[in-house]
């Protein structure tokens, strides 16, 4: 029997009009351009703006760009998953008003939250469903409003997060493409270090809890530094290792684009020629869920059929992983 494998047939992408840069920043809060740029890679970002708009607006705008360019009728979608750490609101799933407004009625749908590993998550089980042989296009979107959770007199993380999504479509090949291998970790050790205190159910919103600032990010960033590049490193290397693959196999890196200076101990740690490195945190800044697939957007005109492209992610919680890929088209 041929073997089915899950591949992305199509993409799509929305980032918001607002662009604030690290100019602007300067004017909000006591950084500079040269400080932001030397430790981030960061210099600039996208910024949802107006009444009601969440995570949803950008994945419903990112999935209709997908589908203006792969000729299929939303009706024939089976599954939509939306990736993300900020869901438009607790209870409501966020997907299924996402799978209703671009016409995909016939699908069922859920988020899956996983911090900043949730798109790499995702991938992994959009590709359980199309292995199976049960479902045949699952629409995978990542999207992030981190701008909703982001304090902006806060230097130390108002500088990071950007708005943005992303979406993939996933289909069944038989030619030995698309997802090949995974490696998925999580660590519950380091919730503290990388969190937003109050708002879920342990620590519901009061008038307390919105007057201390506990609705916004916490990061510890030295702790998140250390653990994001020695498990991204050791998650790539463990991948190749499995597949009896050396860097000089790899197109392509795609590494979650949480900071420059991550990214770069990532390559360098695998001896990977920076030119195999794909990087647009410069203009994006870390959006969370959305990396990823921002990622294939903007690089799906270099990438060739067969092209061998390593995911590698690391998020709170701690949450990590990295997916062995062959570009399928």
């Amino acid at each position: 029997m041929t073997r089915i494998t899950a591949a992305i047939s199509a993409v799509g992408k929305y980032v918001p009009d607002f662009v604030l840069s690290n100019k602007l920043l300067e004017t909000m809060v006591d950084t500079n351009d040269e400080w932001i740029t030397t430790r981030t890679g960061i210099k600039e970002r996208r910024i949802l703006k107006g009444e009601n708009k969440g995570t949803s607006y950008m994945a419903i705008k990112a999935a209709k760009d997908l589908l203006s360019k792969k000729t299929i009728d939303p009706k024939d979608i089976e599954l939509v998953i939306v990736a993300t750490a900020t869901p438009d609101m607790q209870a409501a799933s966020t997907s299924a008003f996402v799978a209703t407004k671009i016409g995909a009625t016939e699908a069922f749908s859920f988020d899956l939250i996983a911090a900043c590993s949730s798109f790499l998550y995702a991938m992994s089980t959009a590709a359980g469903f199309i292995e199976s042989g049960k479902y045949k296009k699952v629409l995978l979107i990542g999207a992030d409003k981190c701008s909703s959770m982001i304090d902006y007199t806060d230097r130390a993380t108002c500088i990071i997060f950007g708005d943005g999504a992303g979406a993939v479509l996933f289909e069944p090949n038989t030619e030995g493409l698309g997802i090949q291998d995974e490696f998925l970790r999580s660590d519950g050790n380091g919730r503290d270090f990388l969190k937003v205190d109050a708002g879920g159910s342990q620590l519901p919103a009061t008038a307390e809890t919105v007057a201390n600032k506990q609705h916004y990010v916490h990061q510890d960033g030295k702790t998140v530094f250390k653990f994001a590049v020695s498990n991204m490193a050791a998650a790539c290397e463990r991948i190749l290792k499995n597949n009896n693959l050396s860097k000089d196999d790899i197109q392509w890196l795609a590494p979650h684009q949480a900071n420059k200076r991550i990214i770069d101990a990532t390559a360098s740690r695998l001896k990977l020629d920076s030119a195999k490195v794909m990087m647009n945190i410069y203009k994006y800044g870390n959006t969370t869920s959305a990396t990823l697939p921002l990622l294939l957007n903007d690089y799906e005109n270099k990438l060739k059929k067969g092209d061998t492209i390593v995911f590698v992610t690391f998020g709170g919680g701690f949450t990590w992983g990295s997916i062995l890929y062959k570009w399928a088209y």
